[in-house]
C-alpha cells in the first residue's frame, strides 16, 4: 500500500513551518534538510528542552517563534543567526542571554518575557535595529546604561520587574512610543522624561510614585496615560500641556483635589479617578467636551459639579460608594447617558430632570435613602433598575403618588423608601422577626438542623406606646433572597410541618390536650427554677426584665420535673426560644376580667400579669402518652381559682400554622 508523503517534504525550497501545539519533546530532524531555504519556523507551545547544534545551521531564519516550551538553555551559537528578525523566547527556563546575542545584527522584534532572567547581557545595546523589545516578568532589577543607544526602539516593555529607577541614558530614545513601567519599584520619574516628544503611550502603573515631574507636560503626543495604584498626592498643572491625552487613568492614589488645568484636555475620552480622597471634583471637568467615560467610585464627594451637564458625550457615568447627598439638575444635560450608576451613596432624591437623558438604560441608586422616584422616569427606557441590594424581577411595578412637602407626582413602589444598606444592630434588633432568622439561614447549609434545635427569645414590651411606635413605622427593606433559598426555605417548612401535623395526629383523642400552656401566679411559679428562668430572660433584653408574677409553662413538663427527670434549666431551655414572635403585656380580656372577680380568695391579677402569646412553636413536641395524661383543668373549676392556681390553654401549634 502506498502512503501519500506531506507536500513540504517532497519540496526542497520550503520557506515557512508551523508546529506549534504539536507536544514536541524535541525538534523534529526533517526541519534540518531545509537549512538553505527556511525562513520562518515556529514551534511554540511544546515541549522542547533543548536546542541541539544542527538546530543552528537554520542560518536563512528570519523569525523564531520558541514561546511556552521548557528551554532550559539559549546557546552561544545564537549568533548564527545574523538574518534574524524576529525572536520569540518568552515563557521557558532561560537564566540567562548569552553575549553573542549581540551578532543577531538584523534582529528587530525581541520577546524574552517569563523567563528567570535577572539582567540583560551588557553587549544588548548594540542592536540598534531593534524596534520592539519585551522583557516583561523577568525580575530585571536594572538596565543598561548605554540602553539609549538603542536608538530605533520604538516600543519598550518592562512590565512586573524589580526597577527602581531609569538610567539618564533612556531620554535618547527618541522614537520610542510606547513605554510600559507598570508594576516595578519605582520611586521617582527623572525630569528627562520629558524629552521622549514622541511618547504615546505611558503606563506608570503599581510603583511607588509619590510626584509626577512638571516635565510631564511636555509630552505633546501623549495619548494614554496610567499612573493607578501609586502614591500620588497631587498632579502638576502642566498636566494641561497634554493637549492630544485621551485616556487619563490616576486610580488608587492619595488625590485629593483634580487641577483645573484638567479642562484644557480637550481630547480626553477616559477619566479613571476612582480609589482615591476627592472631596470635591473640580468644574473644569466640563470643559472635557470628548468625555465618554468618567469613573469616580469610592471616593469622599459631597456633590457633583453643575458643569457635569456640559458633557454631551458621557455615556458611562459611576460615582458608587461615595458621599452624594444629591445630584445637580444639570445631570439631564448628559444627553448621551447610558449607564449612570450612584450606589451606596447618601441620596434622598432623584432630579426630575434625569429624565432628559433619553439614552439612559441602566440606573443603579441601590443603596440610598430614596423616599420615591420623579414620575418623569416613566419617559425613560430603562433595561436595568436597581433599587435595592438584590432584585428579583427586572423591573418592578410602581404606583404613582404625591409628594408631601413638594406636591409633585412621584413613584412609589415596594422597595421605596430606603434605608442605610448596613444598618445599626440596635436598629434592626426590635423589627427582626421570624421570618427574617429564616431566610438569613438559608444560605447555611446545616439550616435544618440548626431549625430543630434553635435556641428561641421571648422579649417583653414596656408599654403601649412602643406597640404603637412599631405599627407606625415604614417597612423596612431587607435583601431578596435568591430564588434558590426560597425554594429550600419552602422545603424546609413544609417538612416542620409534617413532622408537627404528624405529632398531632398521634393521638387525635388526646390532641387538644397534649401541648398547652398554663398561667401561673407568682407563689405557683417561684419554685426552685423561678430565679434562673427570670435572669436569663432578663438577660436577653439587657435592661428588661420579666416583672409580672404569671409565668407561661408546659404542664407535661412540670409533672417530667416533678418525678426528677427533668432539670430546671432543661425546663427553662425548652421554654426560651429567641427566634419565636414577641410576648406583649396587655391589659386582661373581659374573660381574664371575669376570673379575677371570681378568685378574689387567690391573689388578683393586675396588668403586668396578663401576657399574651401570639404563637410559639415547640421545638420538641412531645407525644408520650405520659406526657398528655395530664388532666385538663377547666377554666371555671372553682377549687383551682381557690387555691390561687389558673391556668389558661393555648394551642400553639394551631396559631403558629393557622393564624387566627
Amino acid at each position: 500500500m502506498f502512503h501519500c508523503i506531506p507536500l513540504w517534504r517532497c519540496n526542497r525550497h520550503v520557506e515557512a513551518i508551523d508546529k506549534r501545539h504539536c507536544s514536541l519533546l524535541a525538534v523534529p530532524e526533517d526541519i534540518y534538510r531545509y537549512s538553505r531555504s527556511l525562513e520562518e519556523l515556529l514551534l511554540d507551545a511544546n515541549q522542547l528542552r533543548e536546542l541541539p547544534k544542527p538546530f543552528f545551521q537554520l542560518v536563512k531564519l528570519r523569525k523564531l517563534g520558541l514561546s511556552d516550551n521548557e528551554i532550559q538553555r539559549l546557546p552561544p551559537e545564537i549568533a548564527n543567526f545574523m538574518q534574524l528578525v524576529e525572536l520569540d523566547v518568552s515563557r521557558n527556563d532561560i537564566p540567562e542571554i548569552p553575549e553573542s546575542i549581540s551578532f543577531c545584527k538584523a534582529l528587530q522584534i525581541a520577546d524574552f518575557s517569563g523567563n528567570p532572567l535577572t539582567r540583560l547581557p551588557e553587549s544588548f545595546p548594540e542592536l540598534q535595529n531593534l524596534t520592539c523589545l519585551s522583557v516583561n516578568d523577568i525580575s530585571l532589577q536594572s538596565l543598561p546604561e548605554n540602553i539609549g543607544n538603542l536608538y530605533n526602539l520604538a516600543s519598550l516593555e518592562l512590565r512586573e520587574n524589580l526597577l527602581t529607577y531609569l538610567p539618564e541614558s533612556l531620554t535618547q530614545l527618541q522614537r520610542l512610543e510606547e513605554l510600559d513601567l507598570g508594576n516595578n519599584e519605582i520611586y521617582h520619574l527623572p525630569e528627562t522624561i520629558g524629552a521622549l516628544l514622541h511618547l504615546k503611550d505611558l503606563w506608570l502603573d503599581g510603583n511607588q510614585l509619590a510626584e509626577l515631574p512638571q516635565e510631564i507636560g511636555n509630552l505633546k503626543s501623549l495619548l494614554c496615560l496610567d499612573v493607578s495604584e501609586n502614591k500620588l498626592e497631587r498632579l502638576p498643572e502642566e498636566i494641561s500641556g497634554l493637549t492630544s491625552l485621551t485616556d487619563l487613568v490616576i486610580s488608587q492614589n492619595l488625590l485629593e483635589i483634580i487641577p483645573d488645568g484638567i479642562g484644557r484636555l480637550k481630547k480626553l475620552s477616559i477619566l479613571k479617578v476612582d480609589q482615591n480622597r476627592l472631596i470635591k471634583l473640580t468644574e473644569a471637568v466640563g470643559e472635557c467636551e470628548n468625555l465618554t467615560e468618567l469613573v469616580l467610585t469610592e471616593n469622599q464627594l459631597l456633590t457633583l459639579p453643575k458643569s457635569i451637564g456640559k458633557l454631551k458625550k458621557l455615556s458611562n457615568l459611576n460615582a458608587d460608594r461615595n458621599k452624594l447627598q444629591h445630584l445637580p439638575k444639570e445631570i439631564g444635560g448628559c444627553c448621551s447617558l447610558t449607564v449612570f450608576c450612584v450606589r451606596d451613596n447618601k441620596l434622598t432624591r432623584i432630579p426630575t430632570e434625569v429624565s432628559q437623558a433619553t439614552e439612559l438604560h441602566v440606573l443603579d441608586v441601590a443603596g440610598n435613602r430614596l423616599q420615591h422616584l420623579p414620575l418623569s422616569m416613566t419617559n425613560l427606557k430603562l433595561k436595568a433598575l436597581w433599587l435595592s441590594d438584590n432584585q428579583s424581577q427586572p423591573l418592578l411595578t410602581f404606583q404613582t403618588d404625591t409628594d408631601r412637602t413638594t406636591g409633585e407626582k412621584i413613584l412609589t413602589c415596594v422597595l421605596l423608601p430606603q434605608r442605610p444598606s448596613e444598618p445599626s444592630c440596635q436598629e434592626n434588633l426590635p423589627r427582626c422577626g421570624a421570618f427574617e432568622s429564616l431566610v438569613n439561614e438559608m444560605s447555611d447549609e446545616t439550616w435544618n438542623e440548626r431549625a430543630v434545635n434553635r435556641v428561641s427569645a421571648i422579649r417583653f414590651l414596656e408599654d403601649e406606646k412602643d406597640e404603637e411606635e412599631n405599627e407606625t413605622r415604614t417597612l423596612l427593606r431587607r435583601a431578596t433572597p435568591h430564588p434558590g433559598e426560597l425554594k429550600n426555605m419552602k422545603k424546609t417548612v413544609e417538612n416542620l410541618r409534617n413532622d408537627m401535623n404528624a405529632a398531632k395526629g398521634l393521638d387525635s383523642n388526646k390532641n387538644e390536650d397534649s401541648v398547652k400552656w398554663l398561667l401561673k401566679s407568682p407563689e405557683n411559679s417561684r419554685g426552685p427554677g423561678w430565679n434562673m428562668q427570670r435572669s436569663r430572660l432578663g438577660s436577653l433584653r439587657g435592661k428588661e426584665t420579666f416583672q409580672g408574677g404569671l409565668w407561661p409553662k408546659i404542664s407535661s413538663a412540670s409533672d417530667k420535673r416533678k418525678e426528677g427527670r427533668v432539670s430546671p434549666e432543661q425546663e427553662a431551655e425548652e421554654l426560651v426560644d429567641p427566634d419565636d414572635d414577641e410576648i406583649t403585656i396587655s391589659k386582661p380580656t373581659s374573660a381574664d376580667s371575669r376570673v379575677d372577680t371570681r378568685s378574689k380568695s387567690g391573689p388578683s391579677l393586675t396588668t403586668d400579669d396578663v401576657i399574651t402569646i401570639p404563637g410559639i412553636i415547640l421545638t420538641r413536641p412531645s407525644t408520650s402518652d405520659e406526657d398528655t395524661d395530664e388532666v385538663s383543668r377547666d377554666l371555671e373549676d372553682t377549687d383551682d381559682l381557690a387555691s390561687g392556681y389558673c391556668p389558661l390553654y393555648f394551642d400553639c401549634l394551631n396559631n403558629v400554622f393557622d393564624p387566627p
